[in-house]
């Protein structure tokens, strides 16, 4: 199997629970937050919809600044979607269209001129959906810290059975 298919196919096994996970934040709470050190539930839900949109960067660019974007904003479930929706489009479009030559050359994180991490794209997109399920954990704390049920994502919760796969 190619890296391109293979990656392909770990973005669709992701894709469907962390939608359920971005549906079910509540709104009109961006800014609450269990801790004073954790990030507000409105960034982090952000955050994770619009995390698979780094694979297409790391797919289309040589590198991503941090210290020179802006970051999508979103008040309501509906934005939120729409920017998750972008994302996956986006990361799809990239991984159907790239080779594995192209996975395997380096890619760089930076923040102004300052690199932060250099891997192969291959890794650094393999790093994304660690990061990702990262953020998606968090995000089921905040769920059940606000009382909303929590989706099954790798096996069942205390709210639901065992999902469809996708």
């Amino acid at each position: 199997m190619k890296l391109a298919e293979m990656l392909l196919a770990q973005l669709e096994r992701e894709v469907g629970s962390t939608r359920r996970m971005l549906e079910r934040v509540p709104e009109g709470k961006p800014d609450w937050k269990p801790h004073p050190k954790s990030m507000p539930l409105g960034y982090l839900a952000v955050l994770t919809a619009s995390m698979f949109g780094w694979i297409a960067k790391m797919i289309d660019n040589d590198y991503l600044d941090l210290a020179s974007g802006a970051r999508p904003q979103a008040e309501t479930t509906d934005e939120r979607l729409a920017i998750f929706d972008k994302a996956v489009d986006e990361a799809r479009r990239a991984l159907s269209n790239t080779t594995d030559e192209h996975l395997l050359e380096p890619w760089q994180l930076r923040m102004g001129d300052k690199v932060l991490d250099e891997k192969p794209r291959h890794i650094m997109i393999v790093d994304t959906f660690s990061h990702l399920a990262h953020h998606r954990g968090q995000l089921s704390v905040y769920l059940r810290l606000n009382d909303r049920p929590v989706p099954s994502v790798y096996g069942p919760t205390a709210d639901e059975g065992w999902q469809p796969k996708g």
